[in-house]
C-alpha cells in the first residue's frame, strides 16, 4: 500500500488550480526533452498533486509541438501514480452538448507527426492499449463530476486528429459514422505513453462545440469555443476540488493492471538492449529494467 500522487494535465481552458496549498512551480529535466512547462506541485484536500499545463502557460505549444514523452516522463519522475487528463473537445453526439463532460474509454488515433513510444530500436516493447484508460480512475471521476453537478457521460470514443486545423465537414461526418463521440488533438499519444509508463490514466473531455457535422451549428468558430471554455474551466476546477481529496486513502495496486503494463511487454533480450536507450527509460520503465 502507498500514497497516491495525482497528476493533472490541463488542456485548453484549464491553466490553474483553485485551492492548491503550498504551490510551487518546479522545473523537471527529462531525457526526452523539455515538458510543456514547469510543473505546479502542491496539495489539494491533503493529497499531493502535480499540475502540468499541456500547452504551457499562455498556450504556446501546438498540439503537434507538445513533447508528450517529456510530459509523461516528468510526471512519472515526480512520483505521480494517477493521471487525470482534461481536454477541450468537439462532440459528434447530439446528447453530448457544449458544456458537458465525457469520461472517455476508447480512442481512435489519427495523428501522424508525433513520437508515440518511449521504446524503439535497441529496446523493443509492446504494451496493450485494448482498454486505454483506467476504469477505476474513471469511476472515481464520474462520481466526483456528479457530486459537482456537472452533466457527465460515462463512456465515449475520442478521435485524436493531428490538427491544428479543425475537421472538414466530410471528415466530421465520417468520424460520426465510425461511432466516435468526441474529437480532439491532444490525447494521443498521451494515453499510450501513460500506459507505457505504468500510470493509471483517464481522460475528461470537456465539450466545447459540435464540430462541423451539426446542421444547426455551422462550422467550428473559435470565438464561440473560447466562451464555452471559460465555463468548462470553472467546472474542471470544481471537479478537481471534489476528486483529488478522494485519493487520501492508501492506494492499492490497480485491479486493471495499469501499474504493471510492462510486466511482459519488453521483447529485447537483456544482453541485446541498447544501453543509451535503457538509460533514458530509467523513470518510465525502471521497475522492469
Amino acid at each position: 500500500m502507498a500514497q497516491a500522487i495525482v497528476g493533472v494535465i490541463g488542456g485548453s481552458g484549464l491553466y490553474e488550480i483553485d485551492g492548491l496549498e503550498n504551490p510551487q512551480w518546479v522545473a523537471v529535466d527529462t531525457p526526452w526533452g523539455d515538458p510543456s512547462d514547469e510543473i505546479l506541485r502542491g496539495t489539494l484536500g491533503g493529497v499531493e498533486m502535480a499540475f502540468l499545463p499541456r500547452h504551457g502557460r499562455g498556450h504556446v505549444h501546438t498540439p503537434t509541438g507538445i513533447d508528450y514523452r517529456a510530459n509523461i516522463d516528468a510526471l512519472k519522475r515526480l512520483g505521480v501514480t494517477d493521471v487525470i487528463s482534461i481536454s477541450a473537445c468537439g462532440s459528434f453526439r447530439e446528447e453530448m452538448a457544449p458544456g458537458d463532460f465525457v469520461i472517455v474509454d476508447q480512442f481512435i488515433d489519427r495523428t501522424f507527426a508525433r513520437e508515440k513510444s518511449f521504446f524503439g530500436n535497441g529496446c523493443v516493447a509492446h504494451v496493450s492499449v485494448a482498454e486505454p484508460v483506467c476504469a477505476r480512475l474513471g469511476d472515481r471521476i464520474e462520481k466526483a463530476c456528479r457530486t459537482a453537478g456537472i452533466t457527465t457521460h460515462r463512456s465515449g470514443t475520442y478521435l485524436a486528429m493531428e490538427g491544428p486545423q479543425f475537421s472538414s465537414m466530410a471528415e466530421s461526418k465520417l468520424y460520426r459514422e465510425w461511432g466516435c463521440s468526441v474529437i480532439g488533438m491532444t490525447n494521443m499519444p498521451e494515453a499510450k505513453l501513460a500506459r507505457e509508463a505504468e500510470l493509471c490514466y483517464a481522460t475528461v473531455a470537456m465539450v466545447t462545440d459540435y464540430d462541423s457535422w451539426h446542421p444547426d451549428h455551422g462550422a467550428v468558430d473559435i470565438t464561440s469555443i473560447i466562451e464555452v471554455m471559460k465555463g468548462n474551466g470553472a467546472k474542471a476546477r470544481a471537479l478537481l476540488a471534489e476528486v483529488v481529496p478522494t485519493f487520501a486513502e492508501d492506494r492499492a495496486s490497480c485491479p486493471h493492471g495499469c501499474d504493471h503494463a510492462l510486466e511482459y511487454a519488453i521483447i529485447t533480450a537483456p544482453e541485446a538492449r541498447d544501453e543509451a536507450l535503457v538509460n533514458r527509460l530509467d523513470a518510465v520503465a525502471g521497475r522492469v529494467l
